[in-house]
């Protein structure tokens, strides 16, 4: 008996390829930002600030919103549908509490003289926090069509709906690993 070499390509499903190069050029940007951020705080007239305490409740709340989202994909798969959508809805909810706490930061930052039109390590400040949170509300849109689905399609796991919430779990997982980095690097660059 002849043996037959079959040739199987690991192959990426179009939508999560598609995701993967978003999130890289996502990445390349904010990578530029960061570093138009480290050569002008080198060039001087940089203003020091503290980073208002709401910035440290909402990473907190992003990192949690990752870990509800990850327990919902969890459950989704196991066919636990009561957790599932659980799970789904608070991410939701801790998404937008992620939102909320950013603006409070920046209207603190703006009492205390931080504003846009000032000195350039604010407006930086503000770039940074400001286009992710924009990414973050993306993030949000797709886990409402998430909880959309959820609630309207009679409840089945099936390898396509995973595959759809799975795009979902890896974006919102890249935008909170993204805030965490953005964090980080806004307080050690003082």
């Amino acid at each position: 008996m002849d043996n037959i070499l079959i040739n199987k390509r690991n192959t990426i499903h179009p939508h999560k390829f598609a995701l993967w190069a978003a999130m890289g050029s996502i990445t390349m940007m904010f990578g530029a930002f960061t570093s138009a951020y480290i050569v002008k705080q080198a060039a001087g007239n940089w203003l020091e600030f503290t980073m208002p305490v709401q910035f440290y409740f909402s990473t907190l709340t992003i990192l949690i919103s990752s870990l509800t989202l990850h327990l919902s994909f969890k459950s989704f798969k196991a066919g636990g549908e009561a957790r599932y959508k659980w799970y789904l809805v608070s991410t939701l909810v801790l998404g937008l509490l992620f939102v909320v706490l950013q603006y409070y930061g920046w209207t603190a930052l703006f009492r205390i003289g931080v504003d846009l039109k000032g000195n350039v390590s604010g407006s930086f400040f503000y770039l940074l926090s400001g286009i992710h949170a924009l990414h973050v509300l993306g993030g949000m849109a797709a886990i409402v069509v998430a909880i959309l689905h959820s609630f309207s399609l009679k409840f089945k796991v099936t390898e396509p709906r995973i595959n759809r919430f799975d795009l979902v779990v890896n974006y919102w997982h890249f935008v909170d690993f993204l805030w965490l980095y953005l964090f980080i690097f806004l307080l050690i660059s003082k």
